[in-house]
């Protein structure tokens, strides 16, 4: 089943081209189905670019998916037009009144900065506690993972002396868990970020369990069972070049930074990586889109109501 997404929205073309199943509003609206309603809380610069890798893993699911884009409502964005955001987005105080099955939070550039000193935290304190009536079922992905452990747990972050930046292998911890339904014990996953988070913190909270790790890199994966939250703190929804394309950005500007561990073919820059992920990436989305479907209600509003 596709993704139902705007039909101008710059992601539509490039998901076709790439054979993901995308469905226009004529469509749509013939089916008589109820879509799974899942938000994109976009943070990130380029939201562009973060449109289309969330839309190509929420789309390769069978069932038909509505993907709503959301924005802070005080934040202007540096690398998006002002009139894509008009065309396509809504700010969250457009959209607060609404439930969804599904919410995804993405990372943004501001993880060396204290919680309380970025610009719109406020607004994503706000944001955080609406999920906990509005939405059956969130995603918090990398800054917005930390963000989110921090405000419910009071989880810290860590900077690093240099960035985790490359492709690391992880561990599979629990086999057993819905979220990790066919994956291998062991498989890779790009990691870029300046700060962490540590086991023994989250160990301290008996509701949060660890599902994914790396001997270098640490926690990965941290799910919630009472929240139905998912903490993920590193990237597996990233494209091949991504890293690449940090990396050359940095090196073009000057700024100081390694080459990304294990990402380009023996170590050479100007070989194309191979994409060692996107298997697992699906795996994981088809998971946690399944694992919401089987478990929300069908009435919406009945999500947030006494929910455990």
């Amino acid at each position: 089943m596709p993704i139902k997404i705007p039909d101008t929205l710059p992601a539509f073309e490039t998901l076709a081209t790439e054979g993901v199943r995308v469905m226009t509003e004529t469509v749509a609206i013939r089916q008589d189905i109820r879509p799974l309603q899942i938000g994109l809380l976009n943070l990130m610069p380029n939201k562009v670019k973060t449109e289309i890798q969330m839309a190509r893993l929420i789309g390769a699911s069978p069932l038909q998916v509505e993907l709503s884009l959301i924005r802070i409502g005080a934040h202007r964005a540096k690398n998006t037009s002002e009139e894509h955001l008009l065309a396509f987005y809504e700010t969250w105080e457009e959209v607060k009144a609404r439930k969804f099955d599904g919410f995804i939070i993405t990372g943004a550039p501001v993880e060396t900065l204290e919680y309380e000193d970025v610009t719109y935290w406020d607004e994503l304190k706000r944001i955080l506690d609406w999920t906990t009536t509005n939405v059956h079922s969130t995603l918090n992905v990398c800054w917005g993972a930390m963000a989110a452990i921090y405000h419910f747990h009071g989880v810290p972050k860590y900077p690093l002396k240099e960035k985790a930046f490359g492709v690391y292998r992880h561990q599979n911890l629990q086999p057993s868990s819905v979220y990790l339904n066919g994956f291998s014990d062991d498989f890779a996953v790009p990691v870029s970020r300046w700060t962490e988070v540590r086991r023994a913190d989250i160990d301290a909270v008996p509701d949060l369990e660890i599902l994914m790790e790396s001997k270098e890199m640490g926690v990965c994966l941290v799910h919630e069972k009472k929240g139905k939250r998912l903490y993920m703190f590193n990237h597996v929804e990233y494209d091949s070049t991504s890293l690449s394309d940090e990396y050359f950005r940095d090196v073009d500007a000057g700024v100081p930074i390694k080459m990304p561990h294990d990402y380009f073919p023996h170590n050479d820059s100007t070989l194309p990586p191979q994409n060692r992920w996107r298997s697992h990436a699906h795996l994981f989305f088809g998971n946690w889109i399944n694992e919401m479907y089987q478990t929300t209600p069908y009435e919406m509003d009945l999500i947030g109501r006494n929910e455990s």
